[in-house]
């Protein structure tokens, strides 16, 4: 992830309701979430999710696929890992052992299947 990536990420996670929608997808791992069902749940208008769903999707944190009538949204994984990675990656003056426990956390946070 270069830098550029990684503001863009921070952005779109500034933001209460963003952050809300990204953290519930991260829980809801590989089978992801309709939109109905994040709006339902961060107590927003369809409009409003459909606005906040648009910015993390441009900003690679989650992904969308149609099945059936649906949209699913998912976390994706690996960009949220990235992230974690370039914030970690200059870590600790030159001695990344004592940030390894962070980084490696990163990789192993996605659940079995999921798509990111």
């Amino acid at each position: 992830m270069d830098e550029r990536q990684a503001l863009s990420a921070f952005g779109a996670l500034s933001q209460e309701t963003r952050l809300q929608i990204v953290r519930l997808l991260v829980i809801a791992g590989a089978d992801g979430m309709a939109a109905g069902a994040l709006a339902e749940r961060v107590e927003v208008s369809p409009s409003n999710i459909s606005f906040h769903l648009k910015e993390l999707e441009r900003a690679g944190l989650i992904t969308q696929q149609r099945e059936s009538r649906s949209i699913i949204y998912r976390a994706d994984y690996d960009a949220l890992g990235g992230l974690v990675r370039f914030l970690m990656e200059d870590c600790c003056g030159g001695h990344p052992e004592i940030c390894a426990p962070a980084v490696a956390v990163a990789p192993c946070c996605a659940p079995s299947g999921a798509k990111g």
